[in-house]
């Protein structure tokens, strides 16, 4: 059975910042947006580029990374289906300070700088989204660090994958997350092998469950709890 993908007007029509939009407002966002496709392995945006649009994942897999001059990677969150980022670049008018890059085939949705910023202009619950999704954010890169600098890979990976059931920034999560290990490791900054052990150690306590084609999650509360 083949399932129907969503349109970019459907995937835009869906968002949490959508909802209370006027026609008018609405009709001029449907009218402005993109998409874009992306492969595995390409590039949604690169490091020093000027920012143009706000981006959205309309379906796949994209992180957020950054190389240190050293070659050394760093990943500072996944986004998947639902997820909007790079508000804080278009509000600043700056060049991207980090690269993302598709983990699987992915599209993206790109509304114009210039919409964006009448956006801001005209809809207070749009400028109300905004606050919140800077407010998320800014909680999820401060756990990061913690988690980063204090905890072990179980941990981590734990705490990886509750992440991405914040409601505001992965609106479209499913308890079965179609990620792979790899991906996982990509996300938690871990091999693909040590992924694999620290999921066998959050299955056995329960937490969640590896099935053909993702992870099932049996506990949220216990993988946001969790500390090995």
């Amino acid at each position: 059975m083949t399932v129907e993908k969503r349109t970019l007007k459907q995937a835009l029509r869906e968002t949490i910042w959508a909802r209370q939009l006027s026609p008018e407002q609405m009709a001029r966002v449907e009218a402005d947006t993109v998409e874009q496709f992306v492969p595995k392995g390409g590039y949604v945006c690169r490091k020093g580029e000027k920012v143009d649009a706000w981006l959205g994942v309309i379906d796949g897999l994209v992180k957020m990374n950054n190389l240190s001059p050293e070659g050394k990677s760093i990943t500072f969150t996944g986004l998947s289906n639902g997820s909007w980022f790079g508000e804080g670049t278009v509000l600043k008018g700056e060049v991207r300070k980090y690269d993302v890059t598709a983990l699987r085939d992915s599209r993206i949705a790109r509304m114009p700088a210039s919409t964006f910023m009448w956006l801001l202009d005209n809809s207070l619950p749009f400028t109300r989204f905004l606050l919140m999704q800077l407010n998320e954010r800014l909680g999820q890169f401060i756990g990061m660090v913690e988690v980063d600098r204090l905890l072990d890979v179980d941990t981590r990976v734990a705490r990886c994958l509750a992440e991405m059931f914040n409601a505001h920034l992965y609106p479209g999560a499913n308890p079965l997350l179609q990620i792979s290990q790899e991906e996982i490791g990509y996300l938690s900054g871990a091999s693909r092998q040590r992924a694999n052990q620290a999921l066998q150690v959050l299955e056995k306590e329960g937490l969640l469950k590896v099935d053909y084609g993702g992870i099932q999650i049996l506990d949220l509360d216990g993988l946001r709890r969790f500390r090995a």
